[in-house]
């Protein structure tokens, strides 16, 4: 019961639409990988203040993405649902990502105070993240209807959203270590202002979707969607994989710091490592895909996830952890491949068996499924902070490495182990109907 796009209605390119994944990572990489390494070691606040702030932030996360996907659906206007979200949703954002990175002085020079500050432009910024994402997230199922076009959409975002990670995740170590947390972040809040406004004025929605549907309501939404079982364990694995992906993004400057003995640049190198084995496998995993069902290939990445981090605990050298990051790396291409892809199903069944549209409340929540990550990763700092006495970067414990050890080896690898689990029970049966429309989209992609 998919709509077709109307032929007044202007295509939008892949390359316009994937470019803001770019614009939207950049910031929020940097935010959420580098907060722990700059809080805790670089000002010094304690651990259990840091865990507390992820804690907190957690349930803001779970009340705010289904309400700003509710209020992107029912948005009515001549730029469309979710273009304003966007436009208004980015500067914001960006303020608030430059005032986190950005403590004055008389906030630093105090523990109390500046936990108040982290956890109020934390707060800030993550929740204007999810403004932003409920627009740009629900325009995908929206924009792109059949799966050739959605594979060759997502291919494009996932390579800006790598693309973002090199710079945002891997090479900002470096870059930080040369100018700072302060005007890295400048930059880095100016260049996604740029990309998500080209982006977003360059994406084109059927009015059609908006101006004679049937309004969605938040409550029915909800409700729909949370007797869907396929919601609940694409949820579950969704939200033990970002959690996982979260903690080698934030433990690994630890892991190289107080395990391998290394300086900040080597962290670029191991970040840098497994982004580039991503990279390569998402070229493997793409081609991989038209033989496999993006099923297969999604729990192929969970495992090799769970059994590359176990041997990655018992290295000392970085010649060691070299091939183990390449590993994970390839092991996180197969799910960036391929989740994206699921997700736009549960929405297509959605729409199958309800007839409304209603792409950034379910994107949105499923959004927040994700994010439950934030309880396992507070989880995580807290545990490894009192088992092991690591408070700060002023007071990092009498076994700092052993405790960096754990943070990103044990942890996530328990949490891809879970996600394995819950992947083997979600199923979709293909219906008949859905095959015949591939095979009569077949001429038009050779023609494209």
């Amino acid at each position: 019961m998919q709509s077709s796009p109307s032929p007044l209605v202007k295509p939008t390119s892949p390359f316009r639409y994937g470019v803001g994944m770019f614009g939207t990572s950049i910031p929020v990489n940097m935010f959420k990988s580098f907060a722990a390494i700059f809080y805790v070691d670089t000002l010094g606040l304690s651990m259990d203040h840091y865990s507390l702030v992820l804690f907190i932030y957690t349930f803001l996360d779970a009340i705010d993405n289904p309400i700003y996907g509710f209020l992107s659906d029912n948005t009515r206007t001549k730029w469309g649902r979710r273009r304003p979200w966007l436009v208004i949703g980015t500067p914001l954002l960006v303020l608030f990502f430059l005032l986190f990175y950005n403590v004055p002085d008389f906030v630093q020079s105090n523990e109390t105070r500046l936990f108040w500050y982290m956890l109020v432009t934390y707060l800030l910024t993550g929740t204007l993240d999810s403004v932003m994402n409920a627009g740009y997230g629900a325009l995908f199922p929206e924009l792109f209807k059949k799966d050739a076009d959605r594979a060759k959409a997502n291919a494009v975002r996932q390579t800006f959203q790598l693309l973002a990670m090199v710079i945002s995740i891997a090479l900002t170590p470096m870059i930080t270590e040369a100018i700072g947390y302060s005007l890295t972040s400048v930059i880095y809040g100016v260049v996604a202002l740029a990309v998500v406004l080209y982006c977003a004025f360059g994406c084109h929605e059927n009015p059609e979707n908006y101006t004679t549907a049937e309004r969605p309501r938040l409550i029915r939404s909800i409700v729909d969607l949370l007797r869907n079982p396929k919601f609940w364990i694409f949820g579950a694995c969704g939200a033990f994989y970002s959690a996982a992906f979260s903690l080698i993004s934030q433990a690994v400057p630890f892991y190289v710091k107080y395990t391998l003995g290394l300086g900040g640049n080597m962290t670029t190198v191991m970040l840098g490592i497994v982004f580039a084995a991503a990279v390569l496998g998402i070229l493997c995993w793409s081609r991989a895909a038209k033989k496999v069902s993006v099923m297969k290939i999604w729990r192929a990445g969970f495992i090799i996830m769970a059994v590359a981090f176990l041997p990655l605990y018992f290295v000392n050298s970085f010649a060691l952890a070299v091939p183990i990051a390449c590993v994970v790396g390839f092991g996180v291409a197969a799910c960036l491949t391929t989740m994206d892809c699921i997700g736009a199903k549960i929405v297509d069944d959605d729409y199958e068996k309800h007839g409304i549209k209603r792409e950034g409340t379910i994107s949105s929540l499923m959004g927040v499924m994700n994010r439950l990550n934030g309880l396992y990763t507070s989880l995580a700092f807290f545990v490894v902070g009192r088992l092991f006495s690591f408070e700060s970067g002023d007071a990092p414990g009498p076994n700092p490495g052993q405790a960096s050890r754990v943070l990103l080896c044990l942890f996530p690898a328990a949490a891809m182990i879970l996600a394995t689990v819950f992947s083997f029970f979600l199923h979709f049966r293909k219906a008949q109907k859905e095959k015949t429309a591939e095979k009569e989209a077949q001429p038009l992609q050779k023609d494209a």
